[in-house]
């Protein structure tokens, strides 16, 4: 994986506007387009264009992140359009370039890789289009801003979870398997960054043993499911699981399950996901990262609303791109570690509501977790 280190040279909590706050999959060739426009834009202001990456390696990006750029850019009267580009490199840069033609005056990405991404970038610059960077840093692509979550804390809690639930099951010297996000994604090269600070002191000191350790392309959950599949073949006694996000995670408690593993070793997760809560509500799976994606959406909207109006919006920290070694003005967000005793947190701050997570089997285990 492609090593890179963001520095946050200014205090991300604090937004200077007053802004208020993983991974592609294969197999789909076809963008899925859907676009909107508030009836009454404002005068003179431009047209923002969204180009999200997929919508099977996550449920974010349709059900969350579509859903809360939308609700922003209504509610400032500007007109966008929003797109996905279902992991395909051809459709990403031809939905950038209709976008551009149709005179979107702002570009927002979430790339698929730093090089398409960059490629689209520097094509909107060249036609005089602002460009954002939103939830993923396009390396060497030069956005104009970067919007996003501490990712390399978002590792680190995963790492912290996944020791403290070791810890729990008084697991001794346990077998610490990693399934890793998509090598072309910078975030995942951050979270392993974050997680490896927390778990590698523990297999230098023999405390922890390392076992298999994989990124999943594109993170892609049917391939994840084969690499951890073999990796139980190659060391059946793994006893804990560092899996990148929710997804990736899910894919290994399936496979546990066939062995009656599951519940018996520790498995990560990221995006508090509704299948990821309800794993964790079964006891599949240990802990998530719940990251606020209504806040990212706002703090990206705000910025691209300036944008498209002619504004200089100013960032309230910055983050040094580690291949054009070019700060990049940002806002990150911090993230929340969710285990079994505070998943009602997502449910209390409206991310997933309680008629989507406490069906069937699940409505029991809600009113156990103190789910209201």
């Amino acid at each position: 994986m492609r090593k890179g280190i963001l520095s946050l040279t200014a205090a991300a909590a604090t937004l200077a506007l007053g802004l208020t706050a993983c991974g592609g999959n294969s197999g789909q060739t076809n963008a899925s387009t859907s676009s909107a426009s508030a009836s009454a834009p404002a005068a003179k202001a431009g047209k923002i264009g969204v180009i999200l990456p997929d919508s099977k390696s996550s449920a974010r990006w349709e059900t969350a992140d579509r859903k809360y750029l939308e609700e922003a850019f209504k509610a400032a009267g500007v007109q966008y359009d929003i797109q996905n580009a279902q992991n395909d490199k051809t459709a990403f840069q031809t939905i950038a370039d209709q976008m551009i033609t149709n005179g979107a005056t702002v570009l927002m990405i979430v790339n698929l890789d730093s090089g398409s991404g960059k490629a689209v970038i520097e094509k909107a610059k060249s036609q005089g289009v602002a460009t954002i960077d939103y939830d993923r840093l396009t390396l060497g692509g030069g956005a104009a801003y970067y919007v996003s979550f501490d990712n390399t804390k978002v590792g680190t809690l995963q790492g912290e979870g996944l020791s403290k639930c070791l810890t729990d099951k008084k697991a001794s010297k346990p077998i610490v398997a990693y399934l890793n996000g998509s090598p072309t994604d910078n975030n995942a090269t951050l979270f392993k960054q974050g997680y490896d600070g927390v778990l590698k002191p523990k297999f230098d000191s023999g405390e922890y043993v390392k076992g298999p350790d994989q990124a999943v392309p594109d993170w892609d959950n049917t391939q994840a499911g084969t690499i951890f599949e073999q990796m139980l073949t190659q060391q059946p006694k793994i006893a804990g699981v560092l899996a990148a996000n929710d997804g990736l995670g899910n894919a290994a408690i399936t496979v546990l399950k066939k062995q009656n593993l599951n519940g018996k070793v520790p498995v990560t997760g990221q995006d508090a996901t509704v299948q990821g809560l309800q794993n964790i509500l079964a006891g599949d799976q240990c802990m998530t990262v719940y990251k606020a994606v209504k806040k990212e959406a706002d703090a990206a909207a705000k910025l691209a609303v300036a944008l498209a109006k002619g504004e200089k919006p100013t960032a309230s920290g910055s983050v040094k791109d580690p291949e054009s070694g070019q700060d990049v003005p940002s806002e990150l967000l911090e993230p929340q570690a969710i285990y079994l005793d505070n998943v009602k947190d997502v449910v209390t701050d409206g991310y997933v509501t309680k008629e989507e997570l406490c069906t069937g089997d699940f409505a029991k285990k809600c009113t156990e977790a103190g789910i209201q």
